[in-house]
């Protein structure tokens, strides 16, 4: 496995694939596509380390992230524009209004899983399409993918950029490798236990100067409302953003991509993260690549309930839902308190 093999298996995306159907043929779509595709790698300090041991597994998780971003960018290119068709997306709703799947979502869980079982039949899959709104799969110790084929799929349908494609794969029952692509934002997030974390093939900043001394007053806080309708979670989680704007925040963000959340954080463009006040909480596709980005960047990466403050990091319980995210440990503990009003 060379470094020259790598680079050629992430540049050239198959031209026959599952997608050969679907191909969007839109002169600005290709265009934009094609360039934005010649700039990504995986890192050489990964290819060439010899303790990296997924070095397969990350060159088709970049491959198959790219391929579905480009997937993406039709129904941006022609949102608000004579050539948008809402029909082409059949947006199917699961438990209310605000949650839903198009058709791109659809399509590009199918692609990313047919290929993952091609090259290794062995490997389990958790998608969130494929699991709808039913029970969500055992994490085993076997290795498993977890894959999230929009992330922000309220932005995607309305033409908003921050929508993202997320894989992670697991070893041992624990995130060891996530990859997110932000097609329209033209961004390319890569971790591996124990690697680092990139963005755009370069290294992220670990939680040093002004990450290490960030404090809540200072912070940039994010949250998710997420689907949550009902009056009294609506109350709690209000009530949460009420206490860190009576206490002091240099200003709040809800993006709209809980892994872009956890992205931004790895980046130091947020400060903080939180979910979990009310029945708001994520899933493991919502978490597992976001969250070696974060760890591998230095971040604190924790359950929000004090039940489950020790089970932080690579140890977090991708099942739980409460989850708090931070550029260093004090802010961390700093915002919990205030969130939840200790």
């Amino acid at each position: 496995f060379t470094v020259a093999a790598a680079a050629v298996a992430v540049t050239s995306i198959a031209a026959a694939s599952a997608f050969s159907a679907i191909k969007r043929s839109s002169h600005n779509s290709s265009t934009r596509s094609s360039s934005k595709h010649q700039h990504f790698s995986v890192p050489k300090e990964l290819l060439e380390s010899t303790t990296c041991d997924c070095k397969d597994e990350l060159v088709l998780a970049v491959q198959l992230a790219l391929e579905a971003g480009k997937n993406m960018t039709k129904h941006y290119d022609s949102k608000g524009t004579a050539d948008e068709n809402m029909g082409d997306l059949e947006i199917n709703t699961k438990m209310n209004d605000a949650d839903f799947a198009t058709a791109i979502d659809v399509e590009n869980e199918n692609y990313i899983s047919t290929e993952i079982l091609k090259r290794f039949p062995g490997h389990a899959i958790i998608g969130e399409e494929s699991t709808g709104t039913g029970t969500v799969p055992s994490l085993t110790k076997d290795p498993t993918w977890i894959i999230d084929p929009i992330d922000g799929t309220t932005n995607f349908a309305s033409g908003l950029p921050l929508s993202c494609v997320s894989i992670g794969f697991c070893r041992d029952g624990k995130p060891h490798m996530g990859v997110v692509f932000a097609p329209m934002t033209n961004e390319l997030y890569i971790g591996v236990q124990g690697h680092g974390a990139y963005r755009n093939g370069i290294r992220l900043l670990v939680c040093s100067g002004e990450k290490a001394t960030k404090t809540l007053s200072h912070s940039v806080v994010n949250f998710e409302f997420g689907y949550a309708r009902d009056e009294g979670d609506v109350e709690k989680m209000v009530l949460a953003v009420k206490r860190l704007l009576q206490h002091g925040v240099r200003t709040t963000r809800t993006l709209g991509s809980g892994v872009l959340d956890l992205c931004y954080v790895a980046c130091g463009r947020m400060d903080v993260v939180y979910t979990g006040v009310a029945s708001e909480g994520w899933k493991p596709w919502d978490y597992c690549a976001g969250l070696v980005i974060a760890v591998e960047s230095g971040c604190t990466m924790s359950h929000l309930g004090p039940s489950e403050m020790d089970k932080t990091d690579y140890d977090f319980n991708l099942y739980s839902k409460s989850m708090i995210c931070g550029v260093n440990p004090n802010v961390v503990d700093e915002c919990r308190t205030c969130v939840l009003g200790l």
